[in-house]
């Protein structure tokens, strides 16, 4: 019995796709590409579910892109013994996230908060949209969705083209750089090679990035467009007030269960450490931390990495992550008073 025109349309459709994806998968080797892991709420609602182990053997890190970048997670788990659970969301404010963990009642263990100013102390609801939407994720997700990220993340361990921030064809979109079209926002396009993710969800920048200056003054660039895009003035007075006394309720719903909380304010260089003395420290960090009465670990106040040139100028290489994980050890032990399950004499 002959196959009919559909079956036989249907069969060559797949073979021709199964050719086109090795044929992509293929050159994107040859250029060498690396696997990646896409960056989305089904991979954080995964390493949200992490978060209840005891408060000697994990800690959660929030914030923005910095400490997704600036914390070594091998390293940190090495010296410490301690499960590092990165739940920071690129460009956003942690707010969302504290929030989510300060009303978990099971949520009992150790935080660190990164703190970039014009992000996390901002009224801006923009800076809360993508981490309230992967925390909506978390709490409302299916069954079927779970299965289908366990499917995904082995499939995107074995193949780079999967990676649907970068390969994909609607990544691919904007490289062909059509005129913009009034009232629409441009798009900022991230050179591949900058942004690379693992299971754990830590970021890190490839030896390609690192060494082609053209690719790091194209992010550069990007920083300098978000800086005039800023529409509202940073929060000061009674506004900055405000959101602080939010943050210092979070917190101490956290504290009053045992829980600790701590906030890092990570390394910047150039043009963006520039831009971020608008944000003086007395009068936003200092009053966090006053406010809070949170311990914090400001890096300009440790030689060791005070002192770093950030490729970019907003997030680590990730030898420097190395360098920055080991000293954040040493200061939370010989400074801050934390204690470690299998702490390690490694520096």
């Amino acid at each position: 019995m002959q196959a009919s025109p559909f079956i036989k349309a249907g069969l060559f459709a797949i073979i021709l796709s199964i050719l086109a994806a090795a044929s992509w998968e293929i050159h994107l080797r040859h250029v060498g590409v690396d696997t990646s892991y896409d960056d989305n709420s089904a991979l954080w609602a995964y390493t949200r579910g992490k978060v209840y182990e005891p408060k000697d053997r994990s800690t959660v890190f929030i914030g923005s892109s910095r400490i997704k970048f600036d914390l070594d997670i091998p390293t940190w788990q090495q010296i410490t013994g301690n499960h590092a659970v990165q739940l920071a969301c690129v460009g956003s404010s942690p707010a969302p996230v504290l929030r989510d963990l300060a009303n978990d009642p099971n949520f009992k263990g150790r935080l660190i908060i990164d703190v970039t100013e014009e992000i996390f102390l901002s009224t801006s609801s923009f800076d809360d949209e993508g981490p309230g939407k992967r925390v909506e994720y978390f709490h409302k997700i299916t069954p079927t969705q779970r299965a289908s990220f366990q499917i995904d993340r082995v499939l995107e361990s074995m193949f780079a083209f999967l990676d649907q921030d970068n390969y994909s064809f609607n990544a691919m979109l904007p490289l062909l750089h059509l005129p913009q079209r009034p009232g629409v926002f441009p798009d900022v396009i991230f050179p591949p090679e900058f942004d690379r993710t693992t299971l754990e969800r830590q970021s890190y920048m490839t030896p390609k990035f690192l060494a082609d200056t053209s690719l790091q003054n194209q992010v550069k660039g990007i920083w300098v467009f978000f800086e005039k895009m800023v529409m509202e003035p940073p929060a000061t007075g009674k506004k900055l007030d405000s959101v602080i006394q939010l943050i210092k309720t979070d917190v101490n719903k956290i504290q009053s269960r045992g829980g600790e909380v701590l906030f890092v304010r990570t390394p910047s260089s150039g043009q963006v450490w520039e831009y971020e003395q608008g944000f003086p420290r007395a009068v936003y960090w200092d009053k966090l931390l006053a406010a809070t009465g949170c311990k914090g670990i400001y890096y300009k106040d440790y030689p060791a990495i005070a002192q770093f040139e950030c490729p970019e100028t907003s997030h680590l290489s990730p030898e420097q992550a190395v360098v920055f994980t080991k000293n954040l050890i040493k200061i939370l032990k010989e400074e801050k008073g934390w204690t470690f399950n299998q702490y390690s004499n490694q520096r």
